[in-house]
């Protein structure tokens, strides 16, 4: 799958840019459903609405993990990782495993004492790793998400919204180490064996992630992840008591409603400009690039492109002609940049006729 989710984009998806559809009757206070590749929200239900959010504040913690450190490191377990409260991989004071193996407890086992184990690894103490934590959430443009701790445990100042969450996650599950944690139903590290707690593995075709979480103030909260065809659809309910059968009712309706579809091709002609002063007094516009979208069936794209409707000659073949943006009812899907189809060179004055010379005179 191509890299859609880079750094750049992650900011547009957090912007509200999106054609949210009808959501229909779901067990969660919140929701989001997110088409991975294209950035497009496809339904959501209070979407940016600040929340705890458990155990799911581990895909961040792992996601940094990936990113700053060398999994096949390995470390001593200290006495500050071991009997964490909540769900644990039950560490040992002195222990020592790879950065891996505590991802796989991390993600499958959901363990609070990997998170601390892992923080202190990377970030040097739990609070340092908080603030990379958030460092990663401000450059990703999760605007209403901030973070305490690496395990997700109740604490003031700690939360993020599902559509935060469903963003941060179709840009970790880009990451290899990241998608082949969270996608493994089970491992065995020495004398422990772990299965995944996240039931959709078993459940939805072409699930491969993410992460599961439950606090009694929290609620329960799932972000899960399906790719199929090169597709990634991402859900992220928050305080939902059918989760599992919501989630797979989400991911299905997410590749069945709604069909990738070319819109426009590179070389498209997508307008006519008149030129002024130009021996030809038009020249066609035509797109640079290819745009291709996930629309329901009753959906009509079109493109609009800004500018006073002429071009003062003269224009060159192929020279940058602006924007054209691709639209849906009223707002904007994306934009590509378009091109002038031909050369249109200056009109010579001797092709001028008497009334027009005396006129510019």
């Amino acid at each position: 799958m191509k890299r859609m989710i880079a750094t750049a984009a992650a900011g547009l998806l957090a912007a509200a840019v999106f054609l949210p559809c009808r959501v229909q009757a779901l067990s969660a206070e919140k929701a989001c459903v997110l088409d991975a590749v294209s950035g497009r929200m496809l339904q959501e239900k209070n979407a940016d609405s600040r929340s705890l959010i458990a155990s799911t504040t581990k895909i961040m913690t792992a996601l940094v993990v990936c990113e700053q450190c060398n999994v096949l490191d390995r470390m001593r377990i200290p006495n500050e990782a071991v009997g964490i409260e909540g769900s644990s991989m039950y560490l040992k004071e002195g222990e020592i495993l790879t950065l891996q193996e505590l991802l796989y407890g991390l993600m499958l086992r959901s363990g609070n004492d990997a998170a601390v184990a892992l923080a202190i690894y990377c970030g040097g103490t739990v609070e340092g790793f908080a603030q990379l934590m958030n460092d990663k959430a401000r450059t990703l443009g999760l605007r209403n998400t901030h973070f305490v701790n690496p395990n997700g445990l109740d604490a003031p100042g700690h939360y993020s919204t599902a559509r935060d969450l469903a963003v941060l996650a179709a840009y970790a599950m880009e990451n290899p180490v990241f998608y082949k944690t969270v996608s493994a139903k089970n491992i065995r590290i020495g004398e422990r064996y772990l299965t995944n707690h996240n039931k959709l593995l078993w459940r939805v075709d072409g699930a491969d992630g993410v992460k599961t979480g439950y606090t009694k103030a929290a609620g329960r909260i799932l972000v899960s992840s399906a790719t199929r065809d090169d597709r990634r659809i991402i859900v992220a309910t928050i305080n939902d008591g059918d989760d599992w059968n919501d989630h797979a009712r989400l991911l299905n309706e997410g590749f069945s409603r709604f069909e990738v579809k070319p819109i426009i091709s590179a070389g498209d002609c997508l307008d006519i400009l008149e030129v002024a002063g130009g021996e030809n007094r038009q020249v066609e516009i035509l797109a640079a690039e290819d745009f291709s979208f996930p629309l329901a069936e009753e959906e009509r794209p079109y493109t609009l492109i800004p500018g006073p409707g002429f071009a003062y000659a003269p224009v060159a073949e192929g020279a940058d002609a602006g924007v054209a943006y691709i639209l849906i009812g009223k707002k904007a899907v994306g934009k590509i940049p378009v091109v002038y189809g031909r050369t249109v060179e200056q009109e010579r004055e001797e092709s001028k006729g008497l009334f027009e010379k005396l006129f510019r005179r």
